[in-house]
Order: structure tokens, then sequence, then C-alpha cells
């Protein structure tokens, strides 16, 4: 297996790209998101919208993706940690094999400053969080706007 970073410096070719996206929704499943909101992170974390950029952490197994993750950089430091794990997924077939593990090890040791991620509560990788150190001292909440 191998683990491939992207960057504003270094990003994927667009169908790379596109395939990352699939990847991501389809392995997220009822914790994903539609499409078009992958894209957008993915593209903040490429520079490709206006944005402080970020990093995509990508394993693969020969040519086949087993592993995505998609890290945003806030601009902020402190008060709100530097870094947010916006999406991280193992292919369902390769689960309990470490890639979620190594993409956050890799994450943490890439990364410049704190991370943050969000997890619902049921979700079970929120263990594999834990294990690599992640607390929860906060409640989030959330007001929509529509507008």
């Amino acid at each position: 297996m191998s683990i491939i970073i992207y960057d504003e410096k270094n990003p994927p070719k667009k169908e790379e790209k596109l395939q990352i996206i699939n990847f991501l929704y389809k392995n997220l499943e009822k914790y994903g998101d539609p499409k078009n909101q992958i894209e957008k992170a993915i593209d903040y974390s490429l520079k490709e919208r206006e944005s402080f950029g970020g990093l995509i952490i990508v394993v693969k197994d020969t040519d086949k993706i087993v592993g995505a993750s998609v890290i945003n950089k806030t601009g902020m430091e402190g008060y709100i940690p530097e870094n947010i794990l916006v999406y991280i997924a193992t292919d369902a077939a390769k689960r309990g094999q470490g890639i979620g593990k190594k993409i956050m090890e890799t994450a943490i040791n890439e990364c410049e400053g704190d991370i943050a991620l969000h997890v619902e509560a049921n979700n079970p990788a929120k263990k594999l969080y834990e294990k690599m150190g992640f607390t929860n001292p906060y409640l989030e909440m959330r007001l929509k706007v529509n507008k």
C-alpha cells in the first residue's frame, strides 16, 4: 500500500480528483455529503477556491483507492484548531486493517497545528479517534440559516 499526499503544490489530476470524490461519496455512507460538497472541500484544500488550503491523503493498494481523507486549514489557531479533518473513509471491504489509523497518523504528522473533526456519537470510527488522542471537550451546536 502507498500513501499519497495532495495539496496546492501537488494537486491530483482531474481524473484522480474525480476518483477521490467518488470514493469518499461511496464509502462515507450515511456519514457523508453530496458529491458537490465533497468537491468543495477538496477544492478548498487545493486552494482552487479562495481558502487557506489543506491536504488530501489517499491510500492506494496498487492502483485502487482504499482510504482517503480531506483536511482543510482554518486560518486560525489556539481558540479554534488550525486544521479540520473534513472527511475520512476506508473501503468497506478493507475496514479493520489499519488503513484509517495510517491516514490519521499521516494527518497528525503532516498538519501544522491542532486538528478538529466532527463525528456522530454512533459512528464506529469514534473509537479510533479516541485511541489517536482526540477528545470531546465541547458539545457542538448549529443554527441553520435559510438564505
